[in-house]
């Protein structure tokens, strides 16, 4: 049964492939640094060595990534190209497809360079470099937490824009009842979902990358002034695992009262 202070888990997501798009999945194994298999592998460009993402190329939001057997990446690209595994192959078909020299690396071998953009709004803004986390691609924190809620909140500023889930990339979406931006309240405390404990932590700082056009959805500016205009520019909160486990969609997500502040 939920309770007032319970959600309940409505997607899941994985990304194998950093801003390429994902796979939604019925269940998932949460581990101290991330889902199992979550942004393991990304594009670097060989000219800079550095790992692409959707704000310096955004054809990589339209591409799917999903996970194999032996959990190597299976890539679909645009035009129906089935790509499987690292590799040369697979590099010559991606440098082709994106028109520069890159390679498909696994972030365990390689801890590669990325970027991010000083101003969030501006993409001729400078470029500055930065180290990702070892064996993952992430830009901040193990897992991206959103709720229905705060997609709610942004829907009702912004009726015309469509407010889907794949826009904003989180790994767990929670279906709250509730208005505003429900999530940021919960920084500080813990989630619990089954033996699995979450503690978000700050919200989600975001940038152009949501208004970037992929499959089925088109460019829409208007979404980032949304959220610049009302919200900060915030969507999500960051957040960090405290335990471990399975979870899946319909489980039962509830708010801890008590907050643990030394996590």
């Amino acid at each position: 049964m939920v309770g007032p202070n319970d959600s309940v888990v409505a997607q899941l997501w994985r990304y194998p492939v950093k801003s390429m798009q994902g796979e939604r999945l019925p269940a998932v194994k949460v581990e101290a640094d991330g889902l199992d298999g979550d942004r393991r592998w990304g594009v670097r460009d060989e000219r800079t060595g550095r790992v692409l993402t959707g704000r310096r190329e955004a054809g990589l939001l339209e591409a799917t990534a999903s996970l194999g057997e032996g959990a190597e990446p299976v890539i679909r690209l645009p035009d129906g190209t089935g790509l499987v595994g690292a590799g040369d192959a697979t590099d010559s078909a991606l440098s082709d497809w994106l028109g520069r020299p890159v390679r498909l690396v696994e972030a365990a071998a390689h801890g590669d360079r990325a970027e991010y953009f000083a101003d969030p709004t501006d993409d001729a803004s400078e470029a500055i470099e930065w180290t990702m986390p070892p064996e993952r691609f992430v830009d901040a924190m193990p897992l991206l937490l959103m709720t229905t809620a705060s997609l709610r909140a942004g829907a009702a500023l912004h009726p015309a824009g469509a407010w889907d889930v794949r826009r904003f990339r989180p790994n767990l979406l929670l279906d709250a009842s509730g208005d505003g931006w429900l999530e940021d309240e919960w920084c500080g405390r813990v989630v619990r979902i089954g033996e699995v404990e979450l503690v978000p932590h700050q919200p989600c700082v975001r940038c152009t990358m949501v208004t970037r056009p992929q499959p089925g959805l088109t460019r829409d500016l208007d979404v980032y002034r949304t959220l610049a205009r009302h919200h900060g520019g915030n969507l999500g909160v960051w957040t960090a695992v405290l335990n471990g486990g399975t979870i899946a969609e319909n489980d039962i997500a509830h708010l801890v009262a008590d907050s643990r502040p030394d996590h």
